[in-house]
């Protein structure tokens, strides 16, 4: 079966929703908030057995689930590790989540895991075999993923093409869906000068399925994609942008470093929700037939 039939457009994921995380378990269980659906990082919940798989698979039953991944490493020279697959593939079939996503990146480099997502050169030649090794995770998986455009800190002097392009082709070349970062693209515009309007017209929006809202930190020389601070002023007005061409994409907020009260992060997700629903079009009523 081609991978590229696999996914069917969940509705149970719309709206905004919140990353699940492990201080707001037991509020979730014991309250259960008004949230839509909740994205889980599944790299924290691979062992089995203990009492937060317990209140995950609790939860679960309550909500729909979306996993991120942060350890496929799809841009990586090194081999695919596909222990981590399959233990990845074995959650999946547990809880369900709508779809998996991972980043544009690399996270090990001569069998070393570097706890960091590291860019890549935008080059045809990373491209293509970036693609190749999505293709094999698909396969593996038995549904399409999403990848996620990266904040970063470097760039590489040989690149030969744009991020935005690099990401749009390599959806096309991977078959794969995308999860478009906002936060990600404004950082990189003042850390890389990225052009914003050149980036987001050549990301192909009808493959875009979900988009991420996040916190970052001000270092004076650059900024910092720390995930820990309320989404700022001028990546909402991004994010409203994009809701412009592109309103039926359920946002969600990340929020992973000095976490606060759930309630803080539901008024953020609000707030997203209220800028979907300002762009979204107005459906008027069939007018009946005069005769």
């Amino acid at each position: 079966m081609s991978v590229s039939v696999l996914n069917t457009v969940d509705r149970s994921i719309s709206n905004c929703g919140i990353g699940l995380r492990h201080c707001h378990l037991r509020e979730v269980l014991e309250r259960k908030p008004a949230v839509p659906w909740f994205e889980v990082l599944a790299d924290n919940h691979l062992e089995e057995g203990g009492a937060t798989r317990k209140a995950l698979f609790a939860i679960r039953e309550a909500y729909p689930f979306t996993f991120h991944c942060v350890n496929m490493s799809l841009g990586s020279t090194d081999e695919l590790n596909f222990e981590y697959l399959k233990t990845i593939k074995r959650l999946m079939h547990e809880l369900q989540p709508a779809w998996v996503s991972d980043h544009v990146c690399f996270t090990h480099v001569g069998q070393r895991y570097v706890h960091e997502l590291l860019p890549l050169p935008y080059t045809e030649e990373a491209l293509k075999h970036m693609a190749a090794r999505i293709q094999i995770v698909q396969e593996f998986l038995g549904q399409r993923i999403l990848i996620e455009n990266i904040s970063s800190y470097l760039t590489y002097s040989h690149s030969t093409i744009s991020e935005g392009e690099f990401l749009g082709a390599l959806a096309d070349m991977a078959d794969c869906d995308i999860l478009l970062d906002v936060n990600n693209i404004y950082v990189n515009s003042i850390n890389h000068q990225l052009d914003v309007r050149e980036f987001l017209t050549a990301v192909p929006m009808s493959r875009v399925r979900e988009i991420h809202l996040a916190g970052f930190e001000d270092r004076q020389e650059y900024l910092l994609d720390a995930h820990n601070n309320c989404v700022a002023d001028a990546v909402w007005n991004l994010f409203s942008d994009i809701m412009q061409i592109a309103s039926d994409i359920p946002a969600l907020i990340e929020w992973d470093n000095d976490i606060p009260a759930l309630s803080v992060l539901q008024q953020e997700a609000g707030r997203a929700d209220y800028l979907r629903y300002a762009h979204k079009p107005v459906e008027l009523p069939e007018q009946e037939m005069m005769v």
